[in-house]
């Protein structure tokens, strides 16, 4: 019989706290068992599987490639059965379903929330959850089955086999500052003057940052005085209109911020590379139905942001 099949939920949960903790002593507390018999039952799961699933050190346990391949499959699942029960619940309440959206802070404003609008309205019963991250965490999310669709900018990204991602839009960016910083009065300002400056600016691995790294680069300069890394939309328009603080946002973001008397964008060149705004989803053999239709309202939503 297929090993797979005498799998139990249970044990996939052991399998993660295992990689989680990497401790046999640690995930048998945990799971109101035996350190023996948790030892015994890896053990003939590994003869099972045909392949050492974590190497055993002096410090506890690690992962072996085999495992952590294993340990994602069981993260996926359990995500999925986690959002099973929400779904029956919600059926359960008269809705539908919830699809999960996730997006960064450099997508449009305006434009992720009115794709899901104009979804909400095709799918009156379906709920919609929206988290706002990193990129890189969202991905992450996104395989293992807690977010069902991303979007963001995807300037740095590296292709999965296990997503599919569409361009959206292109997305230059801008350097911003307070309405009355000393720079807003300046025109054609130079690399030399805006490095005097200290930055907020977002963290390291993310596309803002390194389309402003690489255009530092391209113009043979040294990076700025990052005083704040933040991930906070808002926290940084708060911190740039208190300081003579500088920071990146995408070009819509900036105008609908300076639209309202937030902020400016500052009169510099970022390079001649824009970088774009684009979606992320799942590479599954059934497509769910209802999942094309919100990928459709994000199409349809950036059509009518070019009207």
């Amino acid at each position: 019989m297929d090993w797979t099949r005498r799998l139990r939920f249970r044990h996939l949960q052991l399998l993660i706290s295992l990689a989680e903790t990497g401790s046999l002593s640690d995930t048998a507390r945990q799971a109101h068992t035996t350190q023996p018999g948790l030892s015994k039952w890896l053990k003939e799961l590994e003869e099972d599987a045909g392949a050492s699933l974590f190497e055993r050190h002096a410090r506890g346990l690690t992962p072996t490639p085999t495992g952590e391949l294993l340990v994602s499959h069981a993260r996926r699942i359990q995500t999925e059965m986690e959002r099973a029960q929400l779904n029956l619940e919600a059926l359960q309440e008269g809705s539908n379903r919830t699809f999960a959206v996730g997006t960064s802070p450099a997508a449009a404003p305006s434009f992720v929330p009115a794709a899901m609008m104009k979804f909400l309205r095709q799918h009156p019963k379906t709920r919609l959850q929206l988290q706002e991250n990193t990129m890189n965490a969202m991905l992450e999310q996104l395989e293992h089955g807690s977010l069902d669709v991303v979007v963001g900018r995807l300037d740095n990204f590296e292709p999965r086999p296990s997503l599919r991602t569409e361009a959206l839009y292109d997305e230059p960016l801008r350097i911003i500052a307070r309405v009355e910083h000393p720079l807003s009065y300046e025109r054609n300002i130079s690399w030399d003057q805006v490095l005097k400056y200290d930055w907020v600016v977002w963290p390291r691995g993310t596309p803002i940052r390194s389309r402003l790294e690489n255009a530092l680069t391209a113009a043979g300069l040294h990076r700025p005085h990052y005083r704040i890394e933040s991930t906070s939309q808002v926290g940084n328009l708060w911190l740039l209109q208190y300081s003579d603080m500088l920071s990146v946002a995408s070009e819509r973001i900036a105008r609908h911020f300076t639209d309202r008397g937030l902020v400016v964008p500052l009169d510099i060149e970022l390079g001649s590379e824009g970088g774009f705004v684009g979606m992320c989803w799942r590479d599954e053999a059934n497509p769910d139905a209802a999942l094309q239709d919100l990928l459709d309202c994000f199409r349809q939503a950036v059509s009518l942001m070019f009207d």
